[in-house]
């Protein structure tokens, strides 16, 4: 079977702006949520998020670019650049039709329609829009904009399944791989939600924190005195490529990835299943496919979003899979510094999974003080400080609304 590997990385996040900048962050343990500057968030129940900080277009992107792009095909960009500059590929001497981009975002342009609806609402009940309104709008315009300002002219597509929505994407760029239709794929996830009508849409259905008084100690995944997520937005980017291909032009491999699946709960519209059931088949699948028994994974990037149903189905669901005592097993929820990325989330997760690879070393879970009882203690979960360890497989835990659970495992090569 063909084999596939992680040559690039970019990322753009509430707590860095590349790759280095991202994972020093988050091994140092830094809270990127602050009060939302966005907009005015005065009114709002919850008035605080994860945002992408020091970012300006105009560094990045040409002046055409900007105008027909909502900022989440403009995060899109900037992270596919960062990583297929440090995958060094050189696209020139490639066929354009081996290299392709399936790309991910759970909301797509959801700042874009909030903006046109309101011009359209103040004015006098002409209907004026603006040309690029459906262009910037529509999900699919990440990846298509990807291609074009790199010339990839293979499979183009942009997946959605919510928060699972960066692992469906890497998992089928790594699939199609597999199947020999294309030699390297430009994968991943952004979103851009920190709006009115998103925050607010997600405040109605009590989903997120609203610790606006401490920000930045929000986010507590596992904790007993957790109440909801904290609202990220940004991207990230990972280059899939077929192993030879790699390896016969000298490339740096991050690391393997070796197997991946998906499920569905099919139990309710937002909730998880109560007893973990899609996403132990999940992660069982996942593990099935790379060969790897439950004992050898050593690092758990897990999807604890720190909502108090959530973290609990994802824990039954982990013992299901790793047993009652997965002695071998470092979990960590970086959410509690990022905030929730939605189909962003996977891709940045990801990259965090990979990076701990390479340097040994489990990224922590900040603001945990007191483990809810329903977590049994033979689970270890990194609390507080980073932790020096061997890592040679990790997991990336990703489920969304809709009952959506996506796996990817990854491999020190």
């Amino acid at each position: 079977m063909t084999r596939v590997v992680v040559t690039g990385l970019g990322a753009l996040t509430p707590i860095g702006n590349d790759v280095s900048t991202f994972w020093t962050n988050a091994v140092n343990g830094t809270s990127g949520a602050a009060t939302i500057t966005r907009f005015d968030p005065t009114l709002f129940k919850n008035r605080f998020a994860c945002e992408v900080k020091g970012y300006t277009p105009e560094k990045y992107l040409d002046r055409n670019e900007i105008k027909r792009s909502d900022t989440f095909t403009q995060y899109a960009l900037y992270v596919a650049s960062e990583a297929l500059a440090d995958s060094g590929l050189d696209i020139s001497k490639m066929d354009p039709f081996e290299i392709g981009v399936i790309w991910g975002s759970g909301q797509g342009g959801m700042e874009t329609f909030e903006q046109e609806v309101k011009e359209y609402a103040r004015g006098n009940g002409t209907p004026r829009f603006s040309p690029f309104f459906v262009p910037r709008l529509i999900t699919n315009m990440a990846s298509g904009m990807i291609s074009m300002k790199f010339g990839l002219m293979g499979i183009n597509y942009t997946a959605v399944s919510a928060c699972a929505t960066s692992n469906t994407a890497i998992m089928d760029a790594y699939n199609y791989i597999r199947l020999g239709k294309a030699k390297v794929f430009v994968t991943g996830g952004s979103e851009s939600p920190i709006t009115e009508a998103s925050m607010g849409g997600f405040s109605s259905m009590k989903a997120m924190s609203a610790r606006n008084d401490d920000p930045a100690s929000a986010s507590r995944p596992f904790d007993v005195h957790r109440d909801g997520f904290v609202m990220g937005e940004g991207a990230g980017a990972l280059i899939l490529e077929e192993y030879e291909h790699a390896r016969a032009r000298g490339a740096r491999i991050y690391a393997e990835v070796v197997g991946a699946a998906m499920t569905a709960d099919a139990y309710h519209m937002t909730a998880t299943h109560p007893e973990g059931l899609g996403a132990a088949h999940a992660m069982n699948s996942a593990l099935k496919e790379a060969g790897i028994s439950p004992a050898e994974v050593d690092y758990l990037n897990a999807h604890a979003t720190s909502t108090p149903v959530g973290d609990i189905s994802e824990v039954k669901a982990i013992l299901k899979t790793f047993g009652a005592d997965p002695r071998n097993l470092s979990i960590s929820g970086t959410k509690s510094m990022t905030g929730h990325l939605l189909g962003g989330a996977g891709a940045i997760e990801s990259i965090l999974c990979i990076k701990a690879i390479n340097n040994n070393i489990v990224p922590p879970t900040i603001n945990t003080t007191e483990i809810d009882a329903e977590i049994p203690g033979s689970l270890d979960i990194v609390i507080g400080a980073a932790r020096e360890r061997r890592v040679d497989i990790a997991m990336n835990n990703t489920f969304g609304f809709g009952g959506h659970n996506s796996i990817v495992v990854y491999r020190r090569i």
